[in-house]
């Protein structure tokens, strides 16, 4: 089960990291719309970090080597959810720091998920 889900988060780190490098405006604008909706725009996004938060830590709760950076990022993503479907308002602050102007912020994001996704694809085929 680890190993599968090391392949499902190289497979969603890649893709997105790609995303965020390639499209860091069209980032920005989706987080701007949720922005828009308030506490339920803070809600979808704690939802999508939930999801994969919980998935990752449900079957890959591994905490030696370098296996460990996916726990963690698992954790993280769970804490993120948890924070932001408790006190809404701490994510309404979060999403309030994006802008087009700073659409570049997403560049530097995706290339560390790029990072750790490689990190993925690099265990997953290691002997």
């Amino acid at each position: 089960m680890q190993r599968a889900i090391q392949i499902f988060a190289a497979v969603n780190f890649i893709v997105i990291a790609l995303s965020h490098i390639l499209q860091p405006r069209a980032w920005s604008e989706f987080f701007i719309a949720l922005r828009a909706k308030g506490h339920a725009g803070v809600f979808a996004n704690a939802m999508l970090s939930l999801l994969v938060g919980s998935i990752i830590v449900a079957f890959h709760n591994v905490w030696t080597g370098l296996p460990t950076v996916l726990t963690v990022v698992g954790w993280a993503q769970v804490l993120k959810g948890l924070i932001n479907l408790t006190v809404p308002s701490i994510g309404v602050r979060t999403l309030a720091r994006v802008s087009v102007e700073r659409s570049h912020e997403f560049v530097a994001a995706g290339v560390v998920l790029l990072g750790i996704g490689a990190l993925q694809v690099y265990l997953v085929l290691r002997p």
